[in-house]
């Protein structure tokens, strides 16, 4: 039931979005056939087809609360003429293993760029990963009521404005692509390194990006950064039993226990990657994704090869020409070249004033400065990287790393 749950649910949801035009509906309804299925599937057993079984009692669900409603007879027809098997369709309707498109574009609608973006990333795990309003203002710490409201003004929004349920067209796709991708990449990193709060990792949350990543890569197969996408998240995902010790601190990258990687999720990253590059169109994802290749690929952390990371990260910096990448370079650099080369890049960017508050630039110095054996300077950096972070696990490292100074 759970797996069904996990595969269907989105399916389900954006079929009966497509007919009705009514979300409440459509997530009600599915709700009613879940609960359906949890009272005749022991006693009957699990269909051969648990998609198509809980499609049709989503659809007489709706005919029945139309009808009670008897709101329009043409609506009610649209639902009662919908079949078990989705039927064919034109461009993006399926992909080559027959997934039908109503969940690509329930994607596209939750993430219109009409929305905000926090209302897009709230819709897109309601509609298409099916977590309750609870679960998912307790992962972005927010009360019950205020994300109720979040999702209730995005629905109305979609109706008011008119969003279309849809795919784009042809021509507008490289331009709407990247923010579907961008809300994706947003919640696995939010369950990967939260950014507020006690918990430093959400695995629901990373792993419902994954699923809804691996979705996206199926429905729209040649769209190499959405594979892009992907393998970096499995790549990253590969490392999450060894971020934390037993006791729940944060384990740096060069101090994990590479024995404990997931060596089946690592494969599947790298055969995305190269399956996406394969397509000649590289895009920020698939660097990305390429570094990522590096770390997990190297025996041990000796063996990375820095110079490669160094590299690709400049190449990110012509398709995202951020400071957090260019941060991100001089740590390379550093890493490459000697902590006086990376210290001067930091330098520099903190002379910028663009990551001002932002707790990594300090924490970076701390480790450039630890590196060089510049402890006193080291540790006023750690200090400032204290007050900055945001998640306990964070600022328990930190303290640790400072007290590693031995400078008070």
């Amino acid at each position: 039931m759970d797996a069904a749950f996990r595969e269907e649910w989105g399916r389900v949801v954006a079929t009966l979005i497509r007919v009705t035009g009514d979300w409440d509906l459509a997530e009600e309804c599915a709700q009613d056939a879940f609960a359906m299925a949890l009272q005749r599937w022991p006693a009957d057993g699990v269909p051969r087809r648990p998609g198509a079984w809980l499609t049709t009692a989503a659809r007489n669900r709706a005919i029945d609360v139309l009808r009670r409603r008897t709101v329009g007879a043409a609506k009610l027809r649209e639902v009662a003429a919908l079949s078990v098997e989705p039927e064919p369709s034109p461009a993006y309707q399926t992909d080559h293993s027959g997934v039908p498109d109503d969940r690509l574009r329930l994607m596209f609608t939750c993430c219109h760029p009409a929305l905000s973006l926090e209302a897009r990333v709230a819709l897109t795990l309601r509609t298409l990963a099916g977590l309750t309003t609870a679960e998912i203002a307790r992962a972005f710490l927010a009360s019950e009521a205020t994300m109720a409201k979040r999702l209730v003004r995005a629905k109305q929004k979609i109706q008011t404005a008119g969003i279309p349920y849809r795919v784009p067209p042809a021509h507008l796709l490289p331009e709407r692509v990247p923010g579907v991708l961008g809300v994706l990449y947003l919640l696995f990193n939010e369950g990967y390194s939260a950014t507020a709060g006690a918990d430093l990792i959400r695995q629901n949350l990373s792993a419902e990006a994954i699923r809804l990543g691996r979705v996206l890569d199926r429905l729209m197969p040649d769209e190499p950064e959405a594979a892009g996408l992907l393998a970096l998240m499995l790549m990253h995902d590969a490392r999450r039993a060894a971020r934390l010790d037993a006791n729940g601190e944060i384990v740096t990258l060069e101090d994990q226990d590479r024995g404990v990687w997931d060596a089946a999720e690592i494969r599947e990253g790298v055969a995305v990657l190269e399956g996406a590059l394969r397509h000649g169109r590289l895009g920020p994802y698939q660097v990305q994704a390429a570094i990522a290749a590096c770390h997990v690929t190297a025996a041990s952390a000796a063996d990375t090869d820095w110079a490669q990371i160094a590299r690709l990260y400049r190449q990110l910096a012509q398709f995202l020409p951020t400071p957090v990448v260019e941060l991100n370079r001089a740590v390379a650099v550093g890493m490459a070249e000697g902590p006086e080369a990376g210290l001067a890049l930091v330098t520099g960017l903190e002379a910028s004033g663009k990551l001002t508050g932002y707790h990594l630039l300090p924490a970076t110095k701390a480790d450039m400065y630890r590196r060089l054996g510049r402890a006193d300077e080291s540790a006023a950096c750690y200090r400032e990287a204290i007050g900055l972070a945001s998640t306990d696990a964070e600022r328990r490292y930190l303290r640790r790393r400072l007290a590693e100074t031995g400078s008070g």
